[in-house]
This record gives structure tokens, sequence and C-alpha cells, in this order.
């Protein structure tokens, strides 16, 4: 007995019979612009410390050169290289965010894509549709357990995140509806990744796995790998065992009628997403009054910001990222909130430590996860305060496609200067026109 029939057979259905035409223009634009800020995000951790120890572990067992790792000379088997690539396209913490779910939708199902697309050729249309495909329905699923499952502990980017993967990929590959279920149970059988390992490196094992176990159910199914019949909606399937009670209208209301895609956020700042708005506030403050002294925060904000990132004591980077207490510190002594703002060094700057210590996090149940605001007094007494309704980057705020260039941009010329990423920016927006898109990952990679 199945607690509500026919879910996975028509998410599957649903990811076989759509086509191109089935895709709105806003839906489409906004893949682009998500695959452009996955570039951008994993230029950033191509090189990070879990990044390098993984490839490095991985390369002791990988003798084939399938697929090429963003960033870097090297290439590895294909499934070695989704999970890299993922890893690095989240490990800073700087890739997009689905508002709704707080998935982090792109690193998953990109990675997994751009392996498979190393094998076998595909189109830019075929990429595109598959993409857009996967974040809808590792976000349906997200969405059909949240905010429960989050604040459970489970990390929900790698959890859901294996459903998109498998889907694309299994899109890409031409599978059938019965494959694709299959595709489906395989994923849900390694569906897992913790809150607990956020600002560590293990959190990148999970976002890696997301997308390399997607790839492989979806190649497992390819062969006849199979699976149950319902393995998000059966007795003992996905959303049961998470022990959370499901949002059915999430898994199929709207159907191929509304689109995940377009409720995505692009982050300007490479830290927990419910840091932003708190980012918005004290960044515009800050402008407004460069030199004051500020004795103490508070900050007021969604509940999720308190149980994620209210971590005033933290010692790397990594932890950095998920502290609202040190974005706020660094953003009040350096004026700004770039990749060097959540680094090692900036963590140990005598200033920052300071004023983290002045910084304290008030929950608002009231206050949306988008939203925050802020009371700051200076060394005079006087007390000023901000507020935002939604963070830059959000749907109803967000960057422009230029601004998402520009990022990636910066990022690429701080990262290797000299290299030219003006081909790759060209070749995301013009990927319809593309017959083959088995060289985009080549666009990323220094020359000798």
């Amino acid at each position: 007995m199945l607690h509500a029939p026919a879910i996975t057979p028509t998410l599957a259905r649903f990811a076989v019979e759509a086509h191109w035409d089935d895709i709105p223009e806003a839906a489409r634009q906004e893949a682009k612009r998500a695959l452009l800020n996955f570039f951008a995000v994993a230029l950033a951790g191509c090189h990070a410390r879990p990044v390098e120890i993984a490839l490095k572990s991985l390369a002791e067992f990988c003798d084939r050169k399938q697929a090429t790792l963003i960033g870097r000379r090297e290439r590895m088997d294909a499934l070695s290289a989704a999970f890299l690539n993922a890893a690095a396209a989240n490990v800073m913490d700087f890739c997009d965010t689905h508002v709704p779910t707080v998935i982090h939708p792109t690193a998953s199902v990109a990675a997994a894509l751009l392996a498979l697309a190393e094998l076998r050729r595909v189109s830019g249309v075929e990429l595109l549709l598959a993409f857009i495909l996967g974040v809808e329905i590792e976000c349906r699923i997200g969405g059909a357990i949240s905010p429960g499952h989050y604040a459970k502990g489970w990390h929900i980017t790698s959890t859901c995140g294996v459903f998109g993967a498998a889907t694309s990929a299994g899109k890409l590959m031409g599978l059938d509806q019965a494959r694709m279920i299959w595709a489906l149970g395989n994923a849900a059988t390694q569906s897992c990744g913790l809150c607990e390992c956020l600002g560590w490196p293990a959190k990148s094992v999970g976002v890696g796995n997301s997308a390399r176990n997607g790839l492989w159910s979806a190649l497992l199914a390819e062969r006849g790998f199979e699976g149950p019949p319902e393995p998000i909606a059966g007795v003992q399937g996905f959303l049961s065992a998470m022990g959370e009670p499901p949002n059915w209208s999430c898994l199929t209301e709207g159907l191929g009628e509304t689109w995940e895609i377009e409720r995505n956020s692009i982050k300007p700042y490479p830290c927990g997403f419910v840091i932003h708005p708190v980012l918005d506030c004290v960044l515009d403050w800050r402008r407004d009054h460069p030199s004051d002294a500020v004795e103490r925060v508070i900050v007021r904000g969604n509940p999720l910001l308190s149980d994620r990132t209210d971590r005033p004591d933290i010692s790397t980077g990594s932890e950095s990222q998920v502290s609202v207490q040190h974005a706020v510190a660094a953003a009040l002594v350096l004026a700004k909130a770039g990749l060097d703002q959540f680094s090692d060094d900036c963590v140990h700057d005598p200033a920052v430590v300071a004023m983290r210590r002045r910084v304290e996090v008030v929950r608002d149940p009231t206050i949306a996860t988008v939203a925050a605001a802020v009371e700051l007094w200076t060394g005079d007494g006087t007390q000023h305060s901000r507020s935002t309704s939604a963070a830059r980057g959000s749907p109803s705020n967000p960057m422009s496609d230029k601004d998402i260039e520009d990022k990636l941009r910066t990022i690429a010329g701080g990262w290797r200067p000299g290299h030219n990423i003006e081909p790759l920016i060209d070749a995301v927006w013009t990927l319809e026109k593309s017959t083959d898109v088995s060289g985009l990952l080549a666009l990323t990679v220094p020359r000798a």
C-alpha cells in the first residue's frame, strides 16, 4: 500500500515527456543565469583545500580521463568529475539558492550533466531542458518535506540534489518512464547529507555525492538496474523515511505550468543565503557611516538564521561562511563581504574577532528567510536601524545578468589573471545554438 499512489511515476513521466517547447522563456533565461553562476562559483572553489584533498584521494583509483575538471588541467572519470565539480561549486557557499527550500539546486545537477555531456554528444537545448527538469524535480521533492527536513539536520542540497542529478542525467540518456523510475529509486537509496557538517570539509562529501550518485543512478537504470515502483512515496520510501509529514501538493500541483527555476536566487556574497539580507543592511549602513565605531549590533531574522548561523566562536574560513556574527563583523570592519572576508586570515583578524563578540542574534518567526532587521549602536550612544524585505539576489530583488557576468569576471580575474572568460560567457548565453556542448568546460581551463 502506498502513502500517495503514483507520485514517482507522475514525476518520471513528466520528465520523460517534457519538450523544449514546454519551457517558458523566463525559465530558459533563469537556467542560463544559474549555469553562468555555476561556472563562477566552481572557479572560486576549484582549488579549495577540500577539493584538493578529494581530488588526490579519488585520483588513486581513477585511470580514465573522461571528463574535465572546472578550472584545472587534470581530467578524471566522469563520476569523479561530477563529484569534484559539484563540490567546487558549493565549497565556498557562493552558489545559488532555491528560496522556498534553501536547496542549492545547480551544483548537483549541472555537475552531473556536464560530465555526461563529455561522454555523449549533447546539444545546448538538450542540456538546458535536462537541467531545468532536474532542478524542478529536486525542488519539488524538497518542497514536500520543507522546512522540517532541513530543521531536523538534513542537508537538503545533498539529500534532494541526488534526485535532480538522476532526473537530468536520465533525461539526457533518453530513459523511458520505467527506467526513469528506477533511476529515482537508485537515487533515493543514496540520499544523504547532514547539516552538522556545514562549515567543515565533510559538507562537500554530501554535495559531491549528490552529483556523482545521481549520475550513476541514471547510468545503472539505463543498463536495467531495477528499483521499486514508488521509491519516493512508498510505505518505506524516501518521504516516509524522512519522518516529515509531506506537503503532497508541492510534488505535483502545477507540474509543467510553474517552474521552480524561476524561484531561484543568485548569491552576491560567499556565505549562507540567510545571512545575505543581514549583510545588505550592514553594508548599506557602513557605506553611509564609513568611520563610525560600532559598540553593539542586534540582528533580527527568521529562526533559520539562528538555527544555521548563530556561531560566534569560529576558527576557520569555512566556518565563517555559516556565521552571521562573522559576516556582520567583517562587513563592519572591512566594509566588504567578498571571498577574502570569509578566509582563515579574516577569521583571525583581531578587529574582526572583537567585533564578533558585539553581535547578538534574535529569532523572529514573522521575518521571512530573505528579510532581516539590524540595530546598531555607535560609540556616541546613537541607535541606528536598517531592514530589508528582500535580500539582493532573491527573486524579488534579483542580480542583473550583468551582475552575474561581473561576478564571473571578478572571480576568473582573481583566480587566474589574464584568463579570458568572455568566450565562456558568450557560450552560455547562446547555448540554444550549440549542437555539441562537450567543449564548454574546456573554456574554464587555463592554457599551459
